[in-house]
């Protein structure tokens, strides 16, 4: 096998960077630089919590409309590392589960009885998911309404996990202090939230990424991270303790910058202001990194 070492790879948080998280859409400028990337030799993972049928529904169908590149690969990473897939010109390959992260299925039925019953006005239950269990903001809805009803439904799934015996823990930006068995944990975001085990995460999305390139062939001299909340910092953890060099871009930074042994980038540094954010700012780094590239 021809060993390949492009000057970058790309890790690539989906909602937030680069689908818009009003109308959950990618706009046709990321899809165009997403595929001048991949003509250019540059490999492109999508790290994600969402499901594969929203990856092939957002990135892959509109790539292969606008003409993906001939032997080109993208690999998707989803639900955080329990579910992957890759895609070609051709279409899609096979859809991978680790069946030993898959939430137990009568815990997902209770869930989805208990939107229907409570939460149905402000949320969805994610029928596409196949080892998380999530529910998502409806679009028309407000936000501070949407957190405001999020709230309460953690607070009911914590109790569901308890009454099958599932422990766990709802995250925040310190996971708390428990002495008990804690194996699941609910996770939520400004716009759904996530009931995962707790071996899911960026940071296995991105042993992934790197086990994918290499069974291509290809280990690239340099990473380049991208996400929009702190729970995305992950990805360039794991790479850097694994002597990878990372940088990170951090396209939400309103939850603060941490301090990171690894160089990390806001729209700030390409002198667009930190109110450049979400899939605006993350467009304009896959510009950024084009340009920089030789034609």
């Amino acid at each position: 096998m021809t060993l390949l070492q492009p000057p970058l790879a790309l890790l690539l948080d989906v909602d937030g960077p680069l689908a818009s998280p009003v109308n959950r859409r990618v706009s046709p400028e990321i899809i165009t630089n997403l595929i001048e990337l991949v003509r250019r030799g540059i490999p492109v993972v999508f790290n994600t919590g969402r499901s594969d049928a929203f990856i092939a529904e957002q990135l892959m169908a509109p790539m292969l409309v606008a003409g993906l590149p001939a032997g080109s690969v993208v690999h998707a990473i989803c639900e955080k590392g329990a579910v992957w897939f890759s895609f070609t010109p051709e279409g899609s390959g096979p859809v991978h589960v680790d069946d030993s992260l898959v939430m137990p299925a009568a815990f997902g039925d209770e869930i989805r009885d208990l939107v229907a019953a409570k939460y149905a006005s402000h949320m969805f239950f994610d029928e596409t998911k196949r080892a998380m269990v999530s529910v998502e903001q409806h679009v028309d809805v407000d936000s501070s309404g949407y957190l405001t009803q999020q709230e309460a439904f953690d607070a009911d799934a914590l109790a569901l996990l308890a009454t099958h015996d599932l422990g766990a823990v709802r995250l925040e930006h310190r996971a708390p202090a428990s002495t008990g068995r804690i194996d699941y944990r609910v996770d939520p975001s400004i716009i759904s939230t996530d009931i995962e085990s707790v071996r899911l995460g960026k940071d296995l999305g991105a042993s992934r990424a790197v086990e994918l390139l290499a069974a291509q062939g290809i280990i690239p001299q340099a990473w380049r991270t991208v996400g929009d909340s702190r729970t995305d910092y992950a990805m360039a953890d794991w790479l850097h303790h694994q002597d990878h060099q990372v940088k990170h871009v951090d396209v939400r930074p309103a939850e603060g910058v941490p301090a990171k042994p690894y160089p990390i980038k806001t729209a700030a540094d390409l002198r667009l202001g930190d109110e450049v954010i979400n899939d605006f700012a993350g467009a304009a780094f896959l510009q950024f990194w084009l340009d920089a590239l030789p034609h």
